[in-house]
């Protein structure tokens, strides 16, 4: 335990200089950016370390992993975000888990949640929507890469935040893995205004996190806006 959190106490203070730089390069405080840690196919013992590094946030991309790793560590003061696909059949075990979900990609899938919460009469569950600003048949989430695909995706976001048991907090996107940054710049970028856009034309839309960078791309997305990294191999190492 000792050394897995002094391993990523040190990886988090290079990572924030990084951020920092990144931040300043655009005109923004770094303290507007989130760092969530990536635990997905790591030891119980990183998300203790995590904790124990200060960070507050968690994110995992499979439900019986969580639920694994939740009912050995318990929560240990963490938000635990699911950020991976999540399968319409396990949204009942996902709400027992995870305090927000970042990767909403379907209108199906909200229906779904919000007849979950409304029998367990809960609501204001926080949630992303994914968009897919790639373009990329890979990538889920709402399509979002040309022009008419953006306006269908913001009258099916203006849709999920009609959803009462929803609290829409912003969107999330990936970005290609390429070498090709001005590629990836453009897929945060049509990400930012996107979030720009549902936040002044979509009623209940709350324009809070846009969650987008990841271990190799996280400088960009901050210089384009990104407000929360996902940051996995940079911070917590490499999966077993």
């Amino acid at each position: 335990m000792i050394a897995w959190a002094e391993s990523i106490a040190d990886r988090l203070e290079a990572l924030r200089e990084r951020i920092a730089a990144a931040a300043d390069r655009a005109g923004r405080p770094a303290h507007g950016v989130e760092v969530v840690a990536v635990t997905k196919g790591h030891p119980g013992e990183a998300l203790s370390a995590v904790a124990a590094a200060g960070l507050t946030c968690v994110g995992e991309n499979r439900v019986g992993e969580a639920e694994a790793k939740e009912e050995r560590l318990g929560h240990l003061g963490l938000c635990w975000h699911m950020i991976g696909h999540l399968q319409r059949n396990k949204v009942e075990r996902a709400l027992a888990v995870f305090d927000e979900l970042e990767s909403l990609d379907s209108e199906r899938l909200a229906e779904k949640l919000q007849r979950e919460l409304v029998a367990v009469g809960r609501d204001g569950f926080p949630v992303l929507v994914q968009v897919n600003t790639s373009g990329e048949a890979s990538k889920g989430g709402f399509e979002a890469s040309e022009s008419a695909e953006a306006v269908r995706t913001i009258e099916a976001v203006r849709r999920v935040c009609e959803l009462p048991a929803l609290r829409v907090r912003g969107l999330m996107t990936m970005a290609p893995l390429t070498g090709d940054a001005s590629v990836v710049r453009a897929t945060f970028r049509r990400a930012r205004e996107l979030f720009e856009r549902c936040g002044r034309e979509v009623d209940g839309f709350e324009p809070e996190v846009l969650s987008m960078g990841m271990s190799n791309d996280f400088e960009i997305a901050v210089e384009e806006g990104s407000t929360r990294l996902r940051l996995g191999t940079a911070l917590v190492g490499e999966r077993p």
